[in-house]
């Protein structure tokens, strides 16, 4: 029995722990951004960068002297990391601290010494307008943007990502709100590293994020999704 409640207690934690991912909380255990950025400048020529994504996000937008690091299994990975020296810092990064949490674990498991996740993600190092090496266009410049807005309905902006795994789960209850309240809400939806000037200007660092306008003017925002529910109420609110 004690065995039987252990099991329970370790699959309530692991479950609590992934909510908090897809919830976009933070992590305790990560550095702040400015620590981060600190420690890989002082790093120099000795940081080994490694993308935590598939390969056709890191063609997209990576940073400069990262690697693709989006490993399928055990034999691949051990191959990989073979190449890597474990004496000298790692720094990873994903859209969020997903799957660069999961990379960074394993690492540490293999012996790696100092392995270090970007906070926020690339979500954040993107909307706080660091560099990239982009293969996409700049998007919506800020005026295409604030033009898309004009309505005489309520506009609920959705900033995500089809590579996101909570905008994805999000995506659903977006579509539903868009068909149900056509009449009085407009959804524009947002790929955010194809609008990587749009995101900087406008501060978006998490993805999803979601903006509700009336009349051009911020009424609110929510960032790591949010409930249809709650969602909902928030527009009841606004066309009372």
């Amino acid at each position: 029995m004690k065995i039987l409640r252990l099991s329970a207690l370790v699959l309530t934690a692991l479950l609590l722990q992934t909510v908090a991912f897809a919830q976009g909380q933070p992590r305790k255990d990560l550095l702040t951004f400015e620590e981060f950025e600190s420690k890989l400048k002082a790093a120099g020529k000795d940081a080994q960068i490694l993308d935590a994504r598939l390969p056709e996000e890191y063609t997209q937008n990576h940073l400069e002297g990262a690697v693709s690091f989006n490993i399928a299994n055990k034999a691949d990975f051990e191959k990989e990391s073979a190449k890597l020296n474990k004496n000298k810092p790692v720094f990873i990064y994903s859209i969020a601290n997903g799957r660069s949490g999961v990379l960074a674990k394993d690492l540490r498991n293999e012996g790696f010494k100092d392995v270090t996740e970007i906070p926020g993600g690339l979500s954040k190092w993107i909307g706080l307008g660091k560099p990239v090496i982009s293969t996409v266009g700049k998007g919506l410049n800020r005026e295409e943007y604030t033009a898309s807005l004009k309505s005489d309905k309520l506009v609920l902006v959705d900033f995500g990502s089809r590579y996101c795994g909570s905008c994805k789960k999000l995506a659903p209850t977006i579509d539903s709100i868009k068909n149900e309240q056509a009449s009085t809400v407009k959804v524009i939806k947002i790929e955010a590293y194809e609008n990587k000037n749009l995101v900087k200007e406008l501060g978006v660092v998490s993805l999803p994020t979601l903006v509700l306008y009336k009349n051009n003017e911020i009424i609110w925002k929510k960032t790591g999704g949010a409930s249809k529910k709650e969602i909902e109420k928030v527009l009841a609110g606004q066309t009372l």
